[in-house]
């Protein structure tokens, strides 16, 4: 029944429409880039990080406790973060302090919420 649903049953092009689609798609290395970004948000160790540094800038041990890992599964998966300009980092002394790199990064993080909590705080 689905695979009824996902076809068209007659192949037909809407020139307008596909024209004004690839106006407004940005270019292919754009898009990778895009993907390369969202990627990064598909690790549940990674979404947790994130959480944790919206209240707070937290040292590498103070994720560490939060999210019950060690430092150094935690060390790296704060590279990636910050590879990927999620989360940025402040030396001071011998400890490494990680935040979201801006308010974007917030903003992504909760759209992305919003969306798979949609319709289960009505329930």
């Amino acid at each position: 029944m689905t695979e009824e649903i996902d076809r068209c049953d007659e192949d037909c092009v809407h020139d307008s429409l596909v024209k004004q689609s690839l106006e407004h798609m940005p270019d292919l290395d754009t898009l990778f880039s895009l993907a390369e970004l969202f990627k990064v948000f598909g690790d549940t160790t990674r979404i947790r990080i994130m959480c944790a540094l919206f209240e707070n800038e937290l040292c590498v041990c103070d994720i560490a406790e939060i999210l019950g890992m060690g430092q150094s599964a935690i060390s790296h998966q704060l590279r990636l973060l910050r590879t990927s300009h999620l989360v940025r980092v402040r030396r001071e002394g011998k400890s490494s302090f990680y935040s979201l790199d801006d308010e974007h990064v917030r903003l992504i993080f909760e759209q992305g919420l919003n969306h798979v909590t949609e319709g289960t705080n009505n329930a």
